[in-house]
């Protein structure tokens, strides 16, 4: 089920920001996601945000992050990967928006082609002044296929 971000969420939600930034950006050294933490603990609570908890175990196996129209990041357990969490979370903000942006990693190959598989397109290229990594601009559209 998919639901809003509580408060008693957080250390989960942070378990698995630090576990899947690591998973899916072998290419930026782990102590930048270590050194970030702190820093986006304290930050996301204020944004809005979506968990996937399973109907069966009760955890949360994935969240997705807001702030208006762009997506801050969608996170999922390293071992639900590939189960249609992603999918869905994506589409439930989908169906409360006409319009989606988000950058997302060149090296990160699983995410851009999933993003292009879910009707985002790329707007632009840039550097993400903080890791030197080449990034995507992308954008969704409703009614764009």
């Amino acid at each position: 089920m998919i639901r809003r971000f509580e408060a008693a969420d957080l250390e989960e939600v942070m378990q698995i920001w630090l576990e899947a930034n690591i998973q899916a950006h072998d290419f930026i050294p782990q102590n930048y996601w270590m050194d970030h933490y702190a820093m986006v603990k304290d930050m996301l609570p204020s944004a809005e945000l979506f968990v996937f908890q399973s109907d069966r175990s009760r955890t949360i196996d994935g969240f997705i992050g807001m702030s208006g129209g762009y997506i801050e990041g969608i996170f999922v357990r390293e071992q639900e990967w590939s189960k249609g969490i992603g999918k869905r979370l994506l589409n439930h903000v989908k169906a409360a928006k006409g319009e989606l942006s988000l950058s997302v990693y060149q090296k990160n190959e699983a995410a851009v082609r999933f993003y292009i598989r879910e009707g985002f397109s790329v707007q632009a290229e840039k550097t993400d002044e903080d890791t030197g990594e080449a990034e995507l601009s992308m954008v969704w559209k409703r009614g764009n296929l």
